[in-house]
């Protein structure tokens, strides 16, 4: 399964982007997909998850009420709708699939993952 994530850019904070994430998967609709980032000396971290047939959603802390993963199986695509960008979002963003129903929140329970794209937040 190949991902390939897309959308990022330099964004003002408050601003908004959309990110994202289009899969090669045969059975798209099989696979758990889900949003990590990861900053600059930092280690990735979790930022959302939306199960096969989107709907369910999880969503770290600090972006919920913030962000909105979603998925279109048609499509073989998941995207993120970034908005209230804050500086402290800044971080490169991977898309990832997990096989399965579960969600999870540690990295190595996803199998597949995409190239990163950045996102940058200027103050």
């Amino acid at each position: 399964v190949q991902l390939q994530a897309s959308g990022g850019g330099l964004a003002q904070a408050g601003g908004s982007l959309r990110l994202s994430c289009a899969t090669s998967a045969r059975t798209f609709s099989a696979y758990g997909m889900a949003w990590f980032r990861q900053a600059p000396g930092k280690e990735r971290e979790f930022v959302a998850h939306v199960i096969w047939d989107g709907t369910v959603t999880y969503y770290a802390d600090s972006v919920k009420g913030r962000f909105t993963i979603w998925r279109d199986n048609a499509r073989n695509t998941v995207y993120l709708q970034m908005n209230s960008l804050k500086p402290e979002d800044t971080a490169v963003y991977f898309c990832a699939a997990r096989a399965g129903s579960g969600y999870s929140t540690t990295t190595y329970a996803y199998l597949f993952w995409g190239q990163g794209t950045h996102v940058t937040v200027s103050s």
